[in-house]
């Protein structure tokens, strides 16, 4: 079974793809999957956090093609949260209290099944609503038609429709191969795309096409081996998992005893 991405430490890992890409990827979100027109974008501060516990994901000054300034905040969720209207909305207040403008918001879900968040908060004294998107009922070929490689692996979470997975995987690994990068840029742009595959709850033992699983899955291209950063212990703990895994234990007994996280084990 493919482990949830429930703990801390694999909630970062999703995380950290999502930041790593997000000025990359956020021209072609604002324009294929917000459908706004920008014509002009600029960073501002995200200090607002000095009253919350979270940062927000994604904040923009932006004007759109009619002359319209607004605040974008975008936020990227993965687990249906009950209280999601009241953040957002705790957001709202003081962005358009910091700032003085309208603020135009998005939450884009891209955890498994569909959403189930208040959008709204409507009583006597406030009236609030958010945008929700689902990137699994987005068209994979939204993402998988750019020329960004960082776009193209967000395909894996889109509408698959009836299309065979192994094929958009395989055309997501090929331009990775291709785009004439070092390996070290292409084991980053692997280990990225193997999380978006669990996100989707895609496993190793799902790809039968071998070389496939190979080329996605190959451990010394990973960017932790070529940056050299696993000691010693690290690597005693994955023999040991190596060990426990051809017995047949599960993944999260192997994560207890090895305080390995579970992409490790799975890419064993």
């Amino acid at each position: 079974m493919t482990e949830k991405f429930n703990g801390p430490e694999q909630g970062s890992m999703y995380d950290k793809v999502f930041k790593e890409n997000m000025e990359g990827t956020l021209p072609d979100i604002i324009k294929d999957v917000l459908h706004l027109h920008i014509v002009k974008s600029e960073e501002i501060a995200d200090d607002v956090q000095h009253t919350k516990e979270r940062k927000p994901d994604l904040l923009k000054r932006v004007e759109d093609d009619q002359g319209k300034v607004f605040i974008l905040h975008i936020e990227y969720q993965r687990d249906n949260e009950k209280n999601m209207a009241f953040r957002m909305a705790e957001y709202s207040i003081m962005l358009q209290r910091k700032y003085g403008l309208p603020v135009t918001q998005f939450v884009i879900y891209i955890g498994a099944g569909k959403p189930n968040m208040p959008m709204r908060i409507r009583n006597k004294y406030l009236h609030f609503w958010y945008n929700l998107l689902t990137f699994s009922e987005i068209d994979y070929q939204v993402f998988l038609n750019s020329d960004k490689i960082e776009q193209k692996m967000l395909a894996i979470l889109g509408d698959l429709q009836i299309e065979d997975t192994e094929m958009i995987l395989q055309q997501i690994v090929h331009e990775i191969e291709n785009k004439g990068i070092g390996e070290l840029e292409q084991g980053r742009y692997l280990k990225q795309l193997r999380v978006l595959m669990q996100l989707r709850n895609l496993e190793k033992t799902s790809i039968k096409n071998m070389a496939l699983t190979g080329k996605i899955f190959v451990e010394e291209k990973d960017i932790l081996y070529i940056r050299g950063e696993i000691n010693g212990e690290h690597k005693k703990a994955l023999d040991v998992a190596q060990e426990l895994k051809n017995e047949g234990c599960s993944s999260s007994f192997i994560a207890k005893i090895t305080k390995l996280s579970i992409q490790e084990i799975e890419a064993i």
